[in-house]
C-alpha cells in the first residue's frame, strides 16, 4: 500500500458557503493562531476550549465526517471533585459540530465510571472579530468596539463588533441541556450529575451576523444529519454530475473524491435555483469568488458539471469593471482577480472590494463562455452574457495591450497591487535563467495564446449569433497574432517559447510550464508541437510525478517553493489537454497516470494545490507542498480535465454531436462514464482498450450523438494552417 501523505497542520477544517471552522484536532481554537470561526472573512470565534472543573480534556481522535461537519471524541484526565477524583478515562466528552448558515455543536457526554459523578462543563469563548487578511499576516489592529451580553431567560450569549456602519456578531445559544446555563468569568458553565453509563446531551447554535442579516445554524443535531437539506443537496448534486466506473480502483477513488471536493466548494448564488454555483478557490483561505480560478474550474467542469459555468459567468458579469480605478487595478471591461467581505475591505483599506489584478481572468471569461454554449447548446446563454463579452473585447484591445505592440503585457498601477498577473502569481515566479526577476510591463506566452483562442472562439459565437463582420474581424486579430507571437515568442537555439517579453520587449528564455498552455489555445502551429512536447517532457521538468512548473536546470529552482519547481495538478491538466489537441495520445495518458499515481499517496485520494516531489522510483512519494489547500477547486477539477483529455471529448451540443477521440493506456482499460450531459441529452458511453485500439459503445442515451474523430487535434489543424510558420 502507498504511504499516505498528509496535507497540511494537524487540524479540522469545515465549511459551508462563506463559512469556515479551523480547530485544533481535539475541537479547540487556541489562541494566538490562524484558527477560529471564519464567516465572510471575519474571526467571529478567536478561542474555544472546554473544561471539565478547570481540567483540560484529552484527545481521542477527531476529524471531519464530511465537508462541513465534524466529531471530535475525548475523554476526561483526573478530575477532583467535592465527591473525590473521577478516575481518568473514564468519562466520554463527544464535540459534533455543522456547518449551514450558522452553526451547530453538539456536546455529549456518558459516565462509563461504576458511580455516579459530579462536576462543572466549562465552555470558554473569545471573538477577536480580526479580518481574515490581519490573521493570515499576525498583524491584527482592533479598530471598533466589542460589547457582549448574556440573557440567562433566552439562554442567549450575544458578541457584537461594529466600527462605524461595519458590523459583526454572533450568537451562541443553549438548547436541550438538561439544566440551564450560566454565564460568568467567560465561560458558560452547565453542572453535569450522571450516574453510571447514563448520557448527558446540550446543543449550542451559533447564529452568525453579517451587519445586514441573520444567518442561523440548523436545528438537528448532528447525529440526525441524516434529514438535513444539506445531505439532500448533496445527494442530488451526485445524481446530477457526470461519473465513471472503471476496474481501476485508484483512478476511480481519484475521481470520486474529486466530486466531493467540488461539491465542498460550491458558493451558492442568490435568486437562482439551489443547483446554480460558482466554485470558491479553496480551503481554508480562499473560499471567496475568484476570477481566474472561478473560470478555470468552469473549464474543467464543463462536461461534469456545466451550472459552475453558469454561475461564473453570471457573478463575475455582474462585478464586471466600469470605470478606471489604478488602487484595484481596475479597468473598464475587466474582470476581477478577488472578492473579499471583511472590514479591511469594507473600509478599502485593501483593493479587494474587488481587486481586479489578474491579466487573464478577462480572456478567460470569454473562453468560458464560449465552452459553456458547447457544452450546452444553449444559445440564450450567448445574448445573456453579450455585453460582458464585448467589454472583455475592448478591454483586451484597450488596456490588454498596453502599448499597443499587437501583444498583453500586465503591470500593477497600485501601491499594493501584485507584481505578478499571470496564473503564476508569487512574486519571484518570472525570472530571467540567470534567477533575476523579470520587471514589467511582462508580456506572458500564455496570455497571448489565451487571446488567441478567446478570439478563435468568439468568431464562432458572432456567427451563431448572426454578426458575420465580428466573426471575420475577430478571426483576422487571431491570425494576426498567431503570426505575430509565433515570430517573437520562439527561440529556435532553445526549440521552444520564450516565458515572457520584458518590459524591453526582450525575449525571458527561461524554461517553464507555461508554455503547454499555449499548446491547450492552439496557438502553437503543427510542426512545433513535438518541440514543445518534447521539451516539457524532458527530465529537468518531467518527474513521473508531473511536469513542474520550472526548470530544474534553473538557477533559480527551488521544489520547495511556491511556483520555482513545484507540482501543480490543474497546470498539468492543461498541458495535458495540449497535448491531445496536437494528437500525442502516449503523452496525455503518461501526464493523467503521473497526477494519478501522486494522488494515490495523498489522503483519501485528494488531490492539494499543488506538492513536490523528486523524480519517481519505487522508494520515492510525493510530499506536501507547506501551505497547500485542500481541497482545492482547480486540482479538483484536474481530475475532470484529464479524463476529457483521455477520451478526446469535443461537445458540439449546438449541433447535437459529441466527438471523442478516445485513448486508454495499460494501466486503465476500462472506463464508463455516467449522466454526461450534452446539450438537453444524457449519456452512458463504455470505453475499452481492444490490443492497442480503445473502442466505445453508448450503452445509454442517443447513439447518433457521439462520433468518432480527431477532435482537439482536428481542431489544433484548423487554427494552425490559416498562418505558415517557419
Amino acid at each position: 500500500m502507498a504511504f499516505k501523505v498528509q496535507v497540511g497542520p494537524p487540524q479540522i477544517a469545515i465549511h459551508h458557503g462563506q463559512t469556515v471552522l479551523i480547530t485544533d484536532p481535539d475541537g479547540t481554537i487556541t489562541w494566538p493562531s490562524e484558527k477560529g470561526l471564519y464567516f465572510f472573512d471575519t474571526r467571529l470565534i478567536s478561542n474555544w476550549v472546554i473544561y471539565a472543573n478547570g481540567v483540560h480534556w484529552q484527545l481521542l481522535n477527531g476529524g471531519p465526517i464530511d465537508y462541513y461537519a465534524a466529531r471530535i471524541f475525548l475523554t476526561n484526565k483526573p478530575i477532583a471533585t467535592e465527591d473525590g477524583l473521577i478516575p481518568p478515562r473514564t468519562i466520554g466528552l463527544t464535540i459534533s459540530r455543522s456547518l449551514s448558515g450558522g452553526m451547530h455543536e453538539d456536546l455529549d457526554i456518558t459516565n462509563n465510571c461504576m458511580k455516579a459523578v459530579r462536576f462543572q462543563l466549562e465552555v470558554s469563548f473569545r471573538s477577536d472579530f480580526a479580518d481574515i487578511f490581519e490573521v493570515k499576516s499576525g498583524h491584527i489592529v482592533r479598530r471598533g468596539k466589542i460589547t457582549t451580553e448574556w440573557s440567562e431567560g433566552k439562554q442567549r450569549l450575544r458578541t457584537v463588533y461594529s466600527n462605524q456602519d461595519f458590523r459583526r456578531a454572533v450568537t451562541i445559544s443553549v438548547m436541550r441541556a438538561p439544566r440551564k446555563a450560566v454565564s460568568a468569568n467567560g465561560r458558560l458553565s452547565f453542572e453535569v450529575a450522571l450516574q453510571p453509563d447514563e448520557t448527558w446531551h446540550a446543543c449550542l447554535q451559533y447564529t452568525l451576523d453579517d451587519g445586514k442579516q441573520l444567518h442561523h445554524a440548523s436545528d438537528d443535531c448532528v447525529e440526525n444529519g441524516d434529514t438535513s437539506p444539506r445531505l439532500k443537496t448533496m445527494s442530488q448534486w451526485l445524481k446530477t454530475v457526470a461519473k465513471i466506473r472503471t476496474s481501476n480502483e485508484e483512478f476511480y477513488r481519484l475521481f470520486h473524491q474529486a466530486l466531493e471536493d467540488m461539491a465542498a466548494l460550491r458558493l451558492p448564488i442568490k435568486g437562482t435555483n439551489h443547483m446554480v454555483f460558482m466554485p470558491a478557490a479553496g480551503m481554508p483561505w480562499f473560499v471567496a469568488p475568484f476570477g481566474r480560478d472561478s473560470l478555470i474550474v468552469s473549464l474543467q467542469n464543463v462536461l461534469i458539471y456545466p451550472e459552475f459555468a453558469r454561475g461564473s459567468l453570471e457573478i463575475l458579469g455582474s462585478l464586471q469593471a466600469k470605470e478606471d480605478d489604478p488602487y484595484r487595478d481596475a479597468e473598464p471591461g475587466k474582470i476581477l482577480h478577488e472578492l473579499r467581505y471583511g472590514e479591511l475591505a469594507h473600509f478599502k483599506l485593501v483593493p479587494h472590494t474587488p481587486y481586479y489584478g489578474t491579466a487573464d481572468a478577462t480572456p478567460l471569461y470569454l473562453i468560458t463562455l464560449h465552452a459553456a454554449w458547447r457544452a450546452t447548446g444553449d444559445k440564450g446563454l450567448l445574448e445573456q452574457h453579450l455585453q460582458t463579452a464585448e467589454g472583455c473585447l475592448a478591454w483586451i484591445d484597450k488596456y490588454g495591450d498596453r502599448d499597443g505592440d499587437g501583444f498583453q503585457e500586465y503591470q500593477t498601477r497600485s501601491p499594493v497591487g501584485y507584481e505578478n498577473m499571470g496564473w503564476k502569481d508569487s512574486g519571484d515566479a518570472v525570472m530571467y535563467p540567470d534567477g533575476a526577476l523579470v520587471k514589467g510591463p511582462k508580456a506572458l506566452c500564455e496570455l497571448q495564446g489565451y487571446v488567441y483562442d478567446a478570439w478563435s472562439r468568439m468568431a464562432e459565437v458572432f456567427d451563431a449569433l448572426g454578426k458575420p463582420e465580428r466573426s471575420r474581424e475577430l478571426r483576422a486579430k487571431a491570425a494576426a497574432l498567431f503570426a505575430r507571437f509565433n515570430e517573437a515568442f520562439w527561440d529556435e537555439e532553445l526549440g521552444f517559447y520564450a516565458y515572457a517579453l520584458d518590459g524591453d520587449k526582450n525575449k525571458v528564455l527561461t524554461v517553464a510550464s507555461n508554455a503547454g498552455h499555449c499548446l491547450l489555445s492552439g496557438i502553437v502551429p503543427v510542426e512545433r508541437a513535438k518541440r514543445v512536447v518534447d521539451r516539457l517532457m524532458a527530465p529537468d521538468m518531467w518527474t513521473g510525478w508531473g511536469i513542474r512548473t520550472l526548470s530544474a536546470d534553473h538557477k533559480a529552482f527551488n521544489p520547495y517553493n511556491y511556483q520555482t519547481g513545484s507540482i501543480w495538478p490543474h497546470d498539468n491538466a492543461i498541458i495535458a489537454m495540449g497535448f491531445k489537441r496536437y494528437g500525442f495520445h502516449t503523452e496525455t495518458a503518461r501526464i493523467a497516470h503521473d497526477v494519478s499515481v501522486a494522488a494515490g499517496h495523498f489522503l483519501l485520494n485528494q488531490l492539494p494545490e499543488l506538492y513536490t516531489a523528486s523524480e519517481r522510483n519505487e522508494s520515492n512519494f510525493p510530499v506536501q507542498y507547506l501551505g497547500a489547500n485542500v481541497p482545492q477547486a482547480w486540482a479538483a477539477g484536474s481530475v475532470f480535465m484529464l479524463t476529457q483529455a483521455l477520451l478526446g471529448f469535443v461537445p458540439d451540443a449546438p449541433r447535437d454531436k459529441l466527438y471523442v477521440h478516445p485513448y486508454l493506456p495499460a494501466w486503465l482499460p476500462d472506463l464508463t462514464v455516467h449522466d454526461l450531459r450534452i446539450g438537453k441529452h444524457m449519456l452512458d458511453i463504455r470505453f475499452w482498450r481492444e490490443g492497442e485500439e480503445t473502442l466505445f459503445d453508448v450503452i445509454k442515451g442517443d447513439r447518433n450523438l457521439v462520433e468518432r474523430g480527431e477532435g482537439l487535434l482536428q481542431w489544433a489543424t484548423a487554427d494552425a494552417s490559416r498562418t505558415a510558420v517557419g
